[in-house]
């Protein structure tokens, strides 16, 4: 079976339900059975170029928003977009331990600058001591910051997904039209 690639990776669909969880698993897993009916949705889990566009400009969103439970909003973003919920959740991890110091410190400065206040003058340290003594100073341009950077990334992640299956289906209908080229009789 000819299936498009690009970048060395099966796209669209095929890449993607390699990577993510079955509807089965997800609604009858015990953590997420609070969610009841809401996860019956079949469109929650359907991967098509909108959905899976939707499903990873949530989790982006989600990943720049400085909260816990960053899974578990995603998840409610994507149901009530109705875009897929596995990449939602997925693509919180865009936030991990080694990218959030750097995305506070961005969403500090961008915050900050909307909001016409002097930068910080103690030095940004990426420690949980630091935040903890600087919360009443940063928590406004932090969460702003969080919410611009996290409307860019999720829009431009929208927009690449979008693209980059697009590109994959052209592929696809490319390949199609030479094979069928080929067994015409000449």
């Amino acid at each position: 079976m000819n299936e498009p690639i690009i970048g060395g990776l099966r796209m669209p669909k095929h890449f993607f339900r390699r990577l993510l969880p079955s509807h089965a698993h997800i609604r009858d897993h015990r953590h997420l059975r609070w969610l009841g009916e809401w996860l019956h949705d079949p469109n929650l889990f359907h991967l098509n170029r909108r959905s899976a566009a939707g499903g990873v400009a949530a989790g982006v969103f989600v990943a720049f928003i400085p909260t816990l439970g960053q899974m578990a909003i995603a998840a409610l973003i994507a149901i009530f977009f109705r875009v897929n919920l596995p990449l939602a959740v997925l693509f919180v991890w865009v936030s991990n331990p080694l990218t959030i110091p750097p995305m506070i410190y961005a969403a500090l400065q961008t915050g900050s600058a909307v909001l016409g206040r002097p930068m910080l003058y103690a030095p940004f340290e990426p420690t949980l001591e630091w935040v903890l003594a600087e919360l009443e100073r940063i928590w406004a341009p932090l969460l702003l910051g969080g919410a611009i950077l996290g409307l860019a990334g999720a829009a431009a992640s929208y927009l690449v997904v979008r693209g980059l299956w697009r590109l994959a289906v052209l592929q696809q209908l490319r390949r199609r039209r030479q094979r069928t080229r080929r067994q015409r009789p000449g």
